[in-house]
């Protein structure tokens, strides 16, 4: 089935001619224009999907491992192109779309390995009886995926998705639909025809598609989005699982040494442009540190700005949602000692920028801001930061920066996010997995705890029956 896309949104021109115009982050220049799905479309993709998921659901695990390591084989030879548009549509720079493009690989070929060991429970009964559980797959699974890492965090769900026998009908975000398309060109030959799709598109086609008769809606975006898709997804009764939007804390500890602690918030701050999800958002910093680790943060920030190594933010749309942010917090009495203003010439490029004097009442202290803006607040005790960084309607993820390990265990038991990060802003083990909380989402995204996200378990008891009564009537 070809490829196809919708949306409205401002910064991607949606003309009557029912296309998408990319621009260059970094140029402003036109790059090209994508052609929409409409309803027809979009009803088409998910009868072709759902004629597919029967079959793909009968393949034996095994097989469906075999082809998700043809798909990742596949992916590894399209590495260079994909990386190419990923930085064409996004600005994000080539080196870092092509680390992205590896963790994809990666992805799909851990859950070729789990397909074949994906299995249910024993369950304890009668002596003379049997109880276990089946996993199957719950049918035809939508995934709508964003722009910021692409091509991982597609890879993530349709691994999952079809590790365990579901279809898949794949929309992109519609700020880098060519990308999308060319993803699905690279997978999908690797499986039977209709088993993975592309449909592209923005918040017309995500509704359609949210409001269909699907089996699964995987979200990975915006708080707002996902809410509306949680909706949609109570009323069809499809099952909902949903990474959104975050407000990430970073808690800087008295006992740590401040050029450290303002390296790796630099590193959470200014990463991919801050456009992350899990980003460093809000910087909480004990006051008898907060001297050198603000002068070490402010040098990070410069020698970003100064080599030209921050990215462009993925379009003037975002520039403007991210500087409104800082404009607001300069007005409530913030200082920018970097960066802040809206650097002159083409593209959608922002500086790398430090607030301090920051209070808990400004938007880069309450809201996602997704942009490279580090706000700092200075904190009195490491209990004052422990609670102004529970707070907030968001729970995806925080980090603690400390050597004691009474405030790390106080942290860990107090923060209401899904994940807990000492000492390290980015990382963690190969699989891991993470609940995230509040308006940040729901249900297990990655690792092996996604493959239960895409199934529904059937619990099987198993009686003998009584002897014959000939039988029973013997001595």
């Amino acid at each position: 089935m070809p490829t196809t896309a919708i949306d409205t949104p401002a910064g991607r021109d949606t003309a009557e001619s029912g296309g998408i115009t990319i621009t260059d982050p970094r140029t402003g220049e036109v790059l090209w224009t994508v052609h929409e799905a409409g309803p027809e479309a979009v009803n088409h993709a998910v009868e072709v999907a759902r004629r597919a998921a029967p079959e793909w659901a009968a393949t034996a695990p095994a097989d469906r491992g075999a082809a998700l390591k043809a798909a990742a084989r596949a992916l590894d030879s399209a590495a260079q192109e994909l990386a190419g548009l990923n930085a064409s549509e996004t600005g994000r720079p080539v080196e870092e779309a092509l680390a992205g493009i590896g963790a994809a690989v990666s992805t799909l070929e851990q859950y070729a390995e789990l397909a074949p060991v994906h299995r249910g429970h024993s369950l304890r009964g009668n002596r003379l009886a049997a109880d276990y559980t089946v996993a199957e797959p719950r049918g035809v699974a939508v995934l709508l995926t964003p722009w910021n890492d692409p091509v991982a965090v597609a890879c993530g769900l349709i691994g999952a998705a079809l590790a365990t026998g579901n279809a898949v009908i794949h929309k992109p975000s519609e700020r880098c639909p060519r990308l999308g398309e060319a993803l699905g060109e690279v997978l999908a030959p690797a499986f039977p025809p209709g088993v993975l799709l592309t449909v592209s598109g923005g918040a017309g086609v995500g509704a359609l598609l949210s409001q269909a008769e699907v089996d699964v809606l995987a979200h990975v975006g915006s708080s707002a989005s996902g809410a509306r898709i949680a909706r949609a997804g109570a009323l069809t009764g499809a099952h909902v699982l949903r990474e959104n939007g975050g407000n990430d804390p970073l808690l800087v500890d008295r006992d740590v040494d401040p050029t450290w602690a303002a390296e790796q918030a630099a590193i959470g701050a200014f990463s991919n442009s801050g456009q992350i999800c899990t980003a460093v958002e809000r910087i909480y910093v004990h006051r008898d540190i907060t001297e050198p680790f603000t002068a070490a943060l402010k040098a990070e920030a410069a020698r970003r700005n100064g080599s030209g190594s921050v990215a462009p933010l993925v379009d003037g749309r975002m520039r403007d949602e991210v500087h409104a942010q800082v404009t607001e917090a300069l007005g409530a009495g913030a200082i920018a000692v970097e960066g802040g203003d809206l650097p002159d010439g083409p593209g959608s490029f922002y500086p790398a920028t430090v607030l301090v004097g920051c209070t808990a009442q400004m938007q880069v202290m309450t809201e996602e801001t997704f942009g490279p803006v580090a706000p700092v607040q200075v904190v009195d005790s490491f209990h004052d930061g422990l609670r102004l960084a529970c707070s907030g309607k968001y729970g995806l993820a925080a980090t603690v920066l400390s050597s004691n390990i009474a405030h790390i265990q106080q942290a860990v038991a107090a923060l209401p996010v899904g994940t807990v990060k000492v000492n390290a802003v980015f990382g963690g083990a190969p699989g891991g997995a993470a609940q995230p909380r509040g308006d940040s989402g729901a249900g297990f995204g990655y690792g092996p705890e996604l493959l239960d996200e895409f199934s529904q378990v059937k619990v099987v008891h198993i009686s003998a029956p009584p002897a014959p009564a000939a039988e029973q009537a013997r001595p």
